[in-house]
């Protein structure tokens, strides 16, 4: 029996960058970068296939991550953002068919664009206070949203961790937890919405033996770099990734 696998050469030449973009991301060094991912592969499939084929993919990327940081996560920081990030999921299924997948993405890219500038313009200082509860509600909420319609979660919810200042292996460690479980959480909802077909399915597996080489690459960079390199790197993840989401949604 075979398997009615994507064979385009152009397909894997932009996909393979993409993946291992999403894998550097996926272990917090560079993060915002992952967000290309699905913008990159639109480029040879629909946004809607490009979504479903990741799936396996970010699957063992969570698991590489949470692995590599099990013992660094913030549990109290997890158990708010876990409840409101599963309600984006759920708005996200919800709307999956209204919505045009591109303006939810240039949307997120314009959001992006803006904490930027206010995080230039407006310099944290040491005493600056964390964002509020209400404000990371719905910050988590959209991330999940964003995440579902075009895994794009990443620029929401850093904008409300980011400001928090934690060190990077924290900062990676709960973005790993957070993501695997919004992740797993999609597995029902794209099914019923009939994404996770063979096709999409066996050219993941294709992909997956490069997964873990970002998450790898990520890793090591993340334990080792400083926390002012760290954010730099953070910012020019998301500058990139909002410029990315905004040309794609008015080209």
């Amino acid at each position: 029996m075979t398997f009615p696998l994507i064979t385009d050469p152009y397909f894997y030449a932009v996909t393979i960058p993409a993946v291992l973009l999403l894998g550097v991301s996926k272990s917090g060094f560079g993060a915002g970068f992952g967000s290309l991912a699905v913008p990159m592969m639109a480029l040879a499939v629909t946004v809607p296939d490009a979504a479903a084929i990741l799936m396996p993919v970010l699957l063992v990327m969570d698991i590489l991550g949470m692995a590599a940081f099990r013992k660094d996560f913030d549990m109290k920081l997890l158990r708010f953002l876990l409840p409101w990030g599963l309600v984006g999921i759920a708005i996200g299924a919800l709307l999956f068919k209204v919505l045009d997948s591109h303006t939810v993405a240039g949307m997120v890219g314009v959001f992006t664009l803006l904490f930027l500038a206010q995080r230039l313009l407006f310099p944290p200082t040491l005493d600056s206070p964390h964002p509020p509860k209400w404000l990371g509600a719905i910050l988590t909420a959209t991330s999940g949203f964003t995440s579902f319609i075009a895994h794009a979660g990443g620029p929401p919810i850093s904008a409300y961790v980011i400001p928090m200042r934690l060190s990077p292996v924290k900062y990676t460690a709960t973005m790993a937890f957070f993501f695997f479980v919004i992740n797993l959480s999609k597995w029902i909802p794209y099914a019923w919405l009939g994404l996770l077909d063979t096709r999409n399915m066996a050219t993941s597996l294709v992909l997956l033996p490069i997964a873990p080489i970002g998450v790898w690459i990520g890793v090591g960079l993340a334990r080792r770099i400083s926390r002012v390199l760290f954010y730099r790197f953070l910012y020019t993840g998301m500058a990139l990734t909002g410029i990315k989401l905004i040309w794609d949604a008015v080209k």
